[in-house]
């Protein structure tokens, strides 16, 4: 699980880089060095690792990603939890940070990775049609899925967790490697305190409340 600033899975991009900046400088092309090393710091920047202050009520349901919210609609779940939910779907720019964090306290009941195209993540259908990696976190409270879908750019999906993993509120638990798309369902009672077009932050936003009867 990353725990450093920057997530390991891009330190050979950003070294990469750095060599070619330091071999083109070397050998005075100076112009390029310029963009092999431009290119590195956005490497680092994209892999960066912020801190969050995560809320511990555990009625809230927190955001997974960092993006910009694309859509907040009323579904039926039908891949596992087979219900009618709140679904809220958040387009990743190349800019936003990219690890995902676990939205509740709770174990992955569900884990599936399928294999798809690469269209770009914010089309309504690439929830169906392009890579992605879908999870269910569950506690006694109440169950969430989360799906990462890769996008026009992305070329990988990363999962640095299990199937009955146990994960805390907040705790990276995979990325989706540049542009990407994260789908939350939630139950369908749920408080929602967001909106469409509203810029939100991974495991620090509270997209919602659990409401008690």
């Amino acid at each position: 699980m990353p725990t450093g600033p920057i997530i390991k899975e891009g330190f050979p991009l950003i070294g990469a880089m750095l060599i070619i900046t330091v071999v083109l400088g070397f050998l005075g092309h100076y112009v390029i060095a310029i963009i092999s090393f431009i290119l590195a710091l956005f490497f680092v920047n994209f892999f960066r690792n912020p801190k969050r202050v995560i809320p511990q009520d555990p009625d809230l349901i927190l955001s997974p990603a960092d993006g910009k919210i694309m859509d907040i609609s009323d579904v039926y779940e039908d891949i596992y939890l087979h219900k009618e939910c709140k679904k809220v779907t958040i387009f990743l720019s190349v800019f936003d940070v990219h690890a995902n964090r676990a939205p509740i306290d709770g174990k992955i009941t569900y884990r599936h990775y399928t294999m798809g195209s690469f269209l770009p993540a914010f089309k309504d259908d690439v929830g169906f049609e392009n890579e992605r990696h879908t999870i269910c976190i569950e506690n006694d409270r109440t169950s969430v899925l989360v799906t990462q879908i890769a996008g026009l750019l992305a070329r990988r999906i990363v999962s640095w967790t299990d199937l009955d993993s146990v994960l805390e509120r907040g705790q990276l638990y995979g990325m989706i490697k540049f542009g990407s798309c994260t789908e939350i369902y939630m139950d369908k009672d749920v408080e929602l305190f967001v909106e469409k077009g509203q810029h939100i932050t991974g495991g620090d936003t509270v997209i919602g409340r659990l409401r008690h009867e």
